[in-house]
């Protein structure tokens, strides 16, 4: 099954966090310990859990747990955009692209959490 890296969901987590972090190094100065701080937690914190609950397969609980912080890293990470829009931080073309990108990878760890089956090691005999 390989590895949590290869799973198209981080690929495109990791791809926004890092679009993200790129986009804020434009952020002013006095935003570095508020804003900018939060949306790199977030953004990042969508991949590490989703890292984390890939190796908690074996146990559906904790694999529908992590990706639950997942979700919550990944709206927080949203909240972020809109207020980064409304300070004037970003364009709305690159706002939108951002959120829409932040709400696939939402549908896809919702799809996750609703089949674990799909995802939970199953026990060795």
């Amino acid at each position: 099954m390989g590895t949590f890296r290869d799973l198209i969901i981080h690929q495109k987590a990791f791809s926004l966090a890092m679009d993200i972090f790129h986009l804020t190094k434009q952020f002013p100065k006095e935003e570095r310990y508020a804003l900018t701080d939060q949306i790199h937690r977030s953004s990042r914190g969508v991949c590490t859990n989703l890292a984390e609950a890939y190796r908690k397969r074996r146990y559906e609980a904790a694999f529908i747990a992590k990706l639950t912080d997942a979700d919550t890293e990944n709206t927080e990470t949203l909240v972020h955009l809109d207020f980064a829009m409304a300070c004037g931080f970003m364009e709305h073309v690159r706002h939108n692209e951002l959120v829409r990108r932040c709400e696939e990878v939402g549908v896809m760890l919702n799809s996750m959490m609703e089949n674990p089956a799909k995802w939970v090691l199953k026990p060795r005999k």
